[in-house]
């Protein structure tokens, strides 16, 4: 039997960078996961032993990956894989999911993409760093949302130091600022019968182009954006307050409640009243 640890992050309140899941396994032999498809991204980091990674690139051709210890692979969102520990020395592994406003930047600042997933580093010392927050995180599962969140920061700030060809540069064209802007108007918006339009007009932009500059930093696109930033909202109400559905719904930008139910259903695949059942706090 495999020995495991896996912990659900208890938080999805976070825009910017948030946390779904994360743990650890040393695998039997020939131990597989897959083929499957993840929502966010997923990075393993390789402790000891040697596996296989079978996953689709960005033509939808399944690449086939050899992967040992010291390196790692990223899942990306909706990409196909399928990760097979070795007969022989089988891996042992300790991984992440995340996601956030930012990731997709900073994957292709770390030359990572479903063609390119392997993680590999020349630095042993920020190698460990990342290594040591990711083992931070795993054995801490009680500690708060915020102070785990802060260590997936440092977690990141090693992945990047540690992989990429360049540092992160400080974002200042035209695009970030309307990006920014958009954001803002959304966080400050969201509650009213806002539409994609409107955000695009106090960009002082048009839809489309504005449609495409957002799909290109975001990784999403504004109507997806905005109804994800409205459920979260909703799910961080239901958890914790006792305002009946109908209010929230209201709260959110949606006069119909039942409208609201069925957005809410699709993001989180279960009604407002299940989730708050399984989810409040008692206050």
């Amino acid at each position: 039997m495999d020995d495991f640890l896996f912990s659900i992050f208890p938080n999805e309140n976070f825009v910017d960078l948030n946390m779904y899941q994360y743990g650890w396994q040393r695998c039997t032999p020939s131990h597989s996961y897959g083929p499957a498809t993840r929502t966010h991204y997923l990075f393993h980091f390789v402790l000891s032993g040697t596996g296989t990674l079978y996953a689709d690139d960005c033509s939808g051709h399944t690449s086939i990956h050899q992967i040992k210890s010291g390196q790692g692979f990223l899942i990306f969102p909706n990409q196909i894989t399928t990760y097979i520990a070795d007969k022989k020395l089988p891996w042992e592994y300790i991984w992440i999911e995340f996601d956030g406003l930012r990731v997709k930047e900073i994957m292709e600042i770390a030359g990572l993409s479903p063609d390119m997933p392997i993680y590999r580093t020349h630095s042993h010392d920020l190698r460990d760093a990342m290594k040591q927050e990711m083992f931070y995180i795993v054995q801490h599962p009680d500690m708060s949302a915020f102070h785990l969140i802060g260590h997936l920061y440092l977690f990141l700030d090693a992945f990047l130091n540690s992989i990429a060809s360049r540092k992160v540069q400080k974002s200042g064209t035209i695009k970030d600022f309307h990006i920014r802007e958009a954001l803002v108007f959304i966080e400050r918006n969201f509650q009213n019968d806002i539409s994609v339009e409107d955000i695009a007009d106090n960009c002082g932009l048009n839809r489309s182009y504005f449609g495409k500059i957002f799909r290109e930093y975001i990784g999403r696109t504004p109507q997806a954006f905005l109804l994800n930033y409205r459920m979260t909202k909703a799910a961080e109400l239901l958890k914790l307050t006792v305002l009946p559905v109908g209010d929230i719904s209201k709260a959110v930008g949606y006069d119909n409640p039942l409208h609201f139910s069925r957005a809410f259903k699709n993001v989180y695949g279960v009604s407002p009243r299940g989730w708050r059942n399984e989810n409040q706090i008692q206050v």
